[in-house]
């Protein structure tokens, strides 16, 4: 089958293409833009001229706007005397100034619109690939991939044919993403070797995203020095050590003149780091600056670290307060050309957390925001679960005054395409990777009015109101008929698909909903539990210390409660478990129903794929409902005041 478009269908390009258009300025990108308008013209009749004015024209795009307001990726837009005409200083920003006018379609060309700018709020929109070169005998050739194969990687190999990749940078560029990190954040054997003697693999793929402005970058392993250069140690202030970086990073530059740098994770679920030599991770991470600074490099090292081999029995240690004890210590140590990669929640990308106490509390770090686009713990893209609004209240939390997308310097997500016909297994998980990107372009951006704008480019106008209704509440459907209140997980431990209430409840990972006969939820007050409330500043240390005070979405997150104990809505909390699973189903089917009314409106098989996966996604829900209403009438006793049947 080939390869779904995605946003990008041919019939997107119809405005532009059906146009006269002039281009002018010069250099790579700038000839991808003459490219991709040369395309849409030979396919709806218009034309397009580089170069001088040759004569009446109705859209340009032109080099010469102001540098400094702009930067490489801004643009302007504007239409007068019948004229509409992007500006930008850089190619990227023509770039994705045509890309714009491609999202406004004939709106671009009515009336008069007047100068707008538009510039990026964060430099840095990038997408982690947990891809393995080589099929890993645990984790498969993607850890997390809901999408088939890799993109990148087929048979040990970087692909030969790049053409795909090539069209996943032209997709990544229209939504505004600009960097790719190219393999897992988890580097075995196999991909260590990518960053000395097989870095020419990662070249051909850097070689196919570069003409839509994406940047590669590399995973690499911290022991790289002991695997790879054969030294007796990866000590990072042994010279020796620093002078290997320095020598391989310079090898990494010379096969890729714009490689953006390394993706680092350090003592964390085993992976090497430089706890092993009694250093800090400021000392691991300033290292790798060192070695990229004068490359124009970059190192995001992820702060997702913490103690896999907790005691369940021991209620003091609380892995949610790990990233925040290790790292805000550190703030102010961390070299110019380090980012530090931060979960957007403490614990693990669930359905609901609250957000990191981390972001906000390290004013002279540089941060990333890391996001999940994968849908590990929300359906793994057999479950429609569109995560805007989630994204969009992290970006939207301040912390101290400052929302998130403000105080970060780059957001980052773990990508969710594969080698899928559809790119990312459900086609409808398509609007998530298109919300990231115009997202981290514009982080206080509507999140409803992205979903709009992808169903337009990618359906037409004829389904939309369907496909809003079945996407716009999917995440709280989600949410609905799985873990409650944000006590998180309750999912099959190795591959966390699907109910086990108890599933890591007496494990190692700390990560446990502490249910009894009386109640349910974790303690991390200050005055009674683990503390991890105490982590935020005021108000928010308040807000959360109390369970009369804190919001009941994360009530069980913060505090262990009595089934009884009335919610801010007025219910009890396990009359809310019983309703909201019930409802959650509900909501599913109704869905599913609206989904089959837009059989003749959508491309079969794209209609089929999406509904033979709404038979999958009800058929968990209904095991989600029954097993997690089971497990707490047993455990409390207590009837559902509706009567409904619970096993």
């Amino acid at each position: 089958m080939e390869p779904d478009p995605a946003w990008l269908p041919a019939a997107a390009f119809r405005a532009v293409g059906s146009r006269h258009t002039l281009v002018r300025g010069a250099g790579p990108l700038v000839d991808t833009v003459y490219r991709e308008l040369a395309a849409a013209c030979g396919r709806f009749g218009g034309s397009v001229a580089r170069g001088t004015d040759g004569g009446p024209c109705d859209l340009v795009l032109e080099l010469g706007d102001d540098a400094d307001r702009l930067g490489d990726e801004g643009f302007t837009c504007r239409r007068e005397d019948g004229r509409t005409t992007v500006s930008a200083a850089g190619g990227a920003g023509l770039l994705y100034g045509l890309f714009h006018v491609v999202r406004l379609g004939e709106d671009a060309f009515r009336g008069r619109r007047p100068r707008k700018t538009h510039v990026p709020a964060l430099a840095l929109r990038m997408l982690d690939h947990w891809d393995n070169v080589a099929v890993h005998p645990v984790m498969g050739q993607v850890e997390r991939g809901y999408a088939g194969g890799s993109l990148f990687w087929a048979d040990g190999r970087a692909r030969g044919e790049l053409e795909r990749v090539r069209r996943y940078g032209r997709l990544l560029a229209a939504c505004g993403i600009n960097a790719v990190a190219v393999n897992n954040v988890n580097v075995h054997e196999t991909e260590a070797h990518l960053l000395t003697d097989r870095i020419g693999e990662v070249a051909d793929i850097a070689g196919a995203l570069r003409p839509y402005g994406v940047r590669t970058h590399l995973s690499v392993t911290f022991a790289a020095p002991l695997v790879l250069g054969g030294l007796p140690t990866a000590d990072p202030l042994d010279e020796r050590v620093r002078a290997w970086w320095t020598e391989a990073t310079a090898r990494v530059y010379e096969a890729i003149p714009d490689f953006g740098g390394y993706v680092v994770k350090a003592d964390s679920e085993g992976q090497p780091g430089p706890f092993a030599y009694g250093r800090s991770h400021a000392d691991g991470a300033n290292m790798l600056a060192a070695a990229l600074a004068p490359h124009g490099g970059t190192v995001h090292w992820r702060a997702f670290v913490y103690d896999h081999r907790q005691d369940w029995r021991d209620r003091t240690t609380d892995r949610a307060r790990a990233a925040y004890d290790h790292f805000a210590p550190l703030d102010g140590e961390f070299a110019d050309n380090a980012v530090l990669q931060v979960k957007h929640g403490p614990m693990d990308f669930q359905v609901r957390e609250p957000v990191s106490p981390l972001i906000g509390a390290m004013p002279r770090t540089r941060l990333a925001v890391e996001l999940q686009a994968t849908q590990e713990y929300t359906g793994q893209q057999r479950h429609v679960c569109w995560l805007g609004p989630m994204w969009s209240e992290v970006l939207r939390f301040r912390p101290d005054g400052v929302p998130v997308g403000g105080l970060a310097d780059a957001l980052v997500a773990v990508s969710n395409v594969g080698a899928d016909p559809f790119w990312t297994g459900h086609p409808l998980a398509q609007a998530n990777l298109y919300t990231f990107g115009r997202l981290a372009w514009q982080p206080d951006a509507d999140p409803g009015g992205i979903l709009d704008e992808w169903i337009r480019l990618t359906f037409g106008p004829e389904p939309a109101a369907g496909l809003r209704a079945v996407l716009e509440g999917s995440w709280r459907t989600y949410e609905k008929y799985t873990a409650p209140l944000g006590v998180g997980f309750m999912v099959q431990p190795g591959h966390h698909y699907g109910p086990s209430v108890d599933g890591y409840e007496y494990s190692p990972w700390g990560t446990y909903h502490f249910a009894d006969r009386d109640g349910v939820g974790v303690d991390r007050s200050r005055a009674t539990g683990t503390g991890f409330a105490g982590q935020y500043p005021k108000p928010w240390a308040e807000l959360y210390e109390s369970p009369e005070t804190c919001p009941d979405e994360l009530l069980l997150f913060f505090h262990h409660v009595s089934y009884g104990h009335t919610l801010h809505s007025g219910k009890t909390v396990i009359q809310h478990i019983y309703d909201t699973h019930f409802e959650g189903v509900e909501e599913v089917e109704a869905a599913r129903e609206v989904w089959a009314s837009l059989a003749g409106l959508v491309d079969p098989a794209r209609h089929a794929r999406v509904a033979e996966r709404f038979e999958e996604q009800l058929r968990s829900a209904r095991e989600w409902r029954d097993q997690v209403n089971s497990y707490f009438f047993r455990k409390s006793g207590v009837p559902d005041a509706h009567g409904r049947r619970i096993y």
